[in-house]
């Protein structure tokens, strides 16, 4: 039976490459804990303190983080497939090329954090904020992130095929050479967004603001060129 560290202190301690799978961690201190390829899997983590923590390549399948406090904390390559961050603060963490496959991040604060080449494939991002996050290259097909912030982002071919962004606040974002096929983009704020080389063949645009949205001879719109600038948009 494993160990419950239930609201206890443990700030700073090194668990790197232990087992801990299925742990009570709920509450509990863990700044700046050393949890390194720790395998964690369906471990509770219920609005711990993880600020600072390193869980570099750690195992977090199943894992429950809701209300979790992870700024600052360095995630990446961590595994949190089907993991529960909903109302997570990952303010400024690192994710890149974390495994975030049909994760639950709804209200999660993710501002100016890395997700550089992370799979968020199939992830619930529904009103999260992403303001300023580094998305490069992060895989987002048929992930949920309508009424997102994901303003001034970087989504630099990133992929974002069939997912939900109706009402999502995508100001100031690059989109270049990003695939958006069969996106959903109904309502979306898209102003001053950069869309060169980016595919959004088969998207639906239905009541998005599209004012100073850039754009080239490489995007692929799902409406026409007249109408394109007819809604404010700007060829480069």
């Amino acid at each position: 039976m494993k160990k419950s560290y239930k609201e206890q202190s443990i700030r700073g301690e090194d668990f790197s490459n232990q087992d801990l799978s299925f742990t009570d961690f709920t509450k509990a201190d863990l700044r700046e804990s050393k949890l390194e390829k720790a395998k964690l899997m369906g471990s509770n983590f219920s609005e711990a303190n993880l600020w600072g923590a390193n869980l570099e390549g750690a195992d977090l399948r199943w894992a429950f983080l809701r209300g979790a406090n992870l700024r600052g904390a360095k995630l990446e390559g961590a595994n949190l497939e089907k993991a529960n961050l909903e109302k997570a603060n990952l303010e400024k963490a690192n994710l890149r090329e974390a495994n975030l496959m049909g994760s639950n991040f709804n209200e999660a604060t993710l501002m100016e954090a890395n997700l550089k080449g992370a799979d968020l494939s199939g992830a619930n991002l529904s009103g999260a904020d992403l303001w300023k996050a580094n998305l490069m290259g992060a895989n987002l097909s048929e992930a949920n992130l309508s009424g997102a912030d994901i303003s001034w982002a970087n989504l630099k071919d990133a992929t974002l095929s069939e997912a939900n962004l109706s009402d999502a606040k995508l100001m100031g974002s690059n989109f270049s050479e990003s695939d958006l096929r069969k996106a959903n983009l109904k309502g979306a704020d898209l102003r001053w967004a950069d869309l060169s080389g980016a595919d959004l063949s088969g998207a639906d645009l239905e009541g998005a603001i599209l004012k100073g949205a850039k754009y080239d001879d490489k995007t692929t719109l799902p409406i026409s060129g007249e109408e394109a600038q007819k809604r404010g948009m700007i060829k480069k």
